[in-house]
């Protein structure tokens, strides 16, 4: 069998398409609707931000597209480059003169007009590849000695210190916690990846701790009603929109929050506002979507898994674990279950390097499943396979 060719019989990918153009229709309809009046206030055009995600759209899909015809082994090949770049482009953002600064963090490129990049998101898609192919090229080491993750860690390290010096805290929480499940799946030693999760969570406290503005986001979301016009109002406002969306919604295009209620209702908190406008079923409707969309890409890195692919096997928990953990945190924040923290819904939120990326993660994925034997595996060699 060519392996290399797509498999027609194979309906895993078509299952995984189908979840994947789900969320990036609702994204492009929620992000329409929240960015209506948001737009026509200061751009003078009501479909300026619906607009630009078109664009942004149709560049992730050629990213997609891509990233699906290249090889797996390619970007095994090519992934310690990647990760250079990377590392270039994270420095190069943090340099005066060159970075865009908005609201007090260095995050972003500035590319022609009024296009940006924002070199975290590429710096998560390289890491993902790098640890993917170092689980696989060490991957004795890695299941029998610390001396194994020793450089992944000091890599892992790196990034999330220039992560923090912009800084983007969302984003290095993100890229640990990927980087640390995909260790545990390769079959590192429980008691490494306790000391590693251990030091990690004490220095996002030290963190915390250190910053004014990290403590009170951290204590505002407790009891946001104690300063519902300062620490709290974020969230206020978005507890509100979801009160107001009841069971089935006021409609699509009738949120009142998004009227300059609730602040970045087009990136941050479009979940607020697609609950508002319809409701617990279409909330609980995207939630499954995406359980969907997570679970088809976990369950195509067992089958690689089971077929002896261990690159392709890491990368699919990766990118798994690391559009679970945006959901997770961004949905969380915005239903008050977490700290407020700026973090786009994965396809579903208005930015253009988060969404592009995510599309090329998910042609890999895509590419991954077509390649994929339709014969189906037990568990028992799976675990045998990766564990």
């Amino acid at each position: 069998m060519n392996r290399a060719a797509p498999l027609q019989g194979y309906s895993g990918d078509a299952l995984l398409l189908g979840f994947s153009v789900a969320l990036i229709s609702i994204g492009l309809i929620a992000i329409a609707s929240a960015s209506i009046e948001y737009s026509d206030f200061h751009f003078g055009n009501p479909w300026h931000h619906a607009e630009r995600h078109t664009l942004y759209l149709l560049l992730g899909i050629t990213a997609a597209a891509l990233s699906y015809m290249i090889p797996t082994e390619t970007f095994n090949r090519l992934s310690p480059w990647l990760l250079f770049i990377a590392f270039a482009l994270l420095i190069l953002v943090l340099m005066p003169g060159i970075g865009r600064e908005v609201n007090g963090a260095k995050r972003w490129l500035p590319l022609l007009g009024a296009l940006t990049v924002q070199p975290s998101e590429f710096a998560k898609f390289a890491l993902l590849l790098y640890t993917a192919g170092y689980l696989v090229r060490q991957e004795d080491a890695v299941r029998h000695h610390w001396q194994g993750l020793a450089k992944l860690i000091f890599i892992l390290g790196i990034v999330a210190f220039l992560l923090l010096l912009e800084p983007d805290f969302g984003a290095t929480v993100i890229a640990v916690g990927a980087v640390v499940g995909m260790m545990f799946l390769a079959g590192a030693r429980l008691i490494y990846v306790l000391a590693l999760l251990a030091s990690v969570a004490l220095g996002f406290l030290v963190l915390v701790f250190s910053a004014p503005y990290r403590l009170q986001r951290l204590t505002a979301y407790q009891d946001p009603w104690s300063d519902p016009f300062g620490a709290g109002f974020q969230l206020v406002q978005s507890l509100i929109a979801f009160g107001r969306g009841e069971w089935f919604g006021v409609g699509l295009g009738n949120s009142i929050q998004k009227l300059f209620y609730l602040p970045e209702a087009h990136t941050d908190f479009v979940f607020s506002i697609w609950a508002e406008e319809t409701g617990l079923f279409g909330a609980l409707l995207l939630i499954l979507l995406f359980v969907g969309l997570i679970t088809r890409i976990m369950q195509t890195g067992w089958r690689a898994a089971a077929e002896g692919n261990g690159f392709a096997a890491y990368l699919c928990f990766g990118v798994g674990l690391m559009f679970a953990g945006q959901v997770f945190i961004n949905m969380g924040a915005s239903s008050g279950l977490l700290p407020t923290k700026g973090l786009t819904l994965p396809f579903v939120s208005y930015g253009g390097s988060s969404l592009i990326m995510n599309c090329a993660l998910l042609g890999i994925v895509l590419r991954i499943a077509q390649q994929l034997r339709p014969e189906q595996c037990t568990d028992q060699t799976v675990s045998r396979r990766v564990l």
